[in-house]
């Protein structure tokens, strides 16, 4: 073979290799971006539910201290409907076993405000806790999943 051929196919064979080495970077970088994206939407998505969760046990917790049953209790099984969908096990159980605590509580006596100050003061009205304890968990294990 003479020199300008092999100098043309080396040309064209760096070429092409050079084109195909951006392709590859370009689309493992659009590939990454995409992924981070959905990650952060789906951590924001997860973050919303369960502010809406411990907001609706709040609130059905509150009245079942007082005994007032409200359509409260639908709206947080709801929740725990959706958390099925999209939560690892640990948040649900968690999370059924804040309704089964509210639920306990409304077939339990009223508590009067000496009571519930002492439930303050021995952190046994934090039915929460363990909750979002496991969200927590949750969230972070997004943050370190793997693009």
């Amino acid at each position: 073979m003479n020199a300008p051929i092999i100098s043309a196919m080396a040309a064209l064979l760096g070429a092409a290799i050079g084109g195909l080495a951006s392709f590859l970077a370009s689309w493992m970088t659009q590939r990454m971006q995409m992924r981070a994206l959905w990650l952060t939407q789906e951590r924001l998505r997860r973050q919303d539910l369960y502010k809406e969760f411990i907001e609706e046990a709040s609130k059905c917790y509150i009245d079942a201290l007082q005994a007032r049953y409200r359509r409260h209790s639908i709206a947080r099984d709801a929740k725990i409907g959706r958390m099925r969908i999209i939560s690892s096990p640990n948040v649900i159980d968690s999370a059924e076993r804040v309704g089964r605590k509210i639920l306990d509580t409304y077939l339990g006596p009223d508590r009067n405000f000496l009571e519930l100050r002492e439930m303050v003061n021995n952190n046994s009205i934090d039915i929460l806790n363990d909750f979002t304890e496991a969200c927590r968990e949750e969230l972070e294990s997004l943050r370190t999943w793997r693009l």
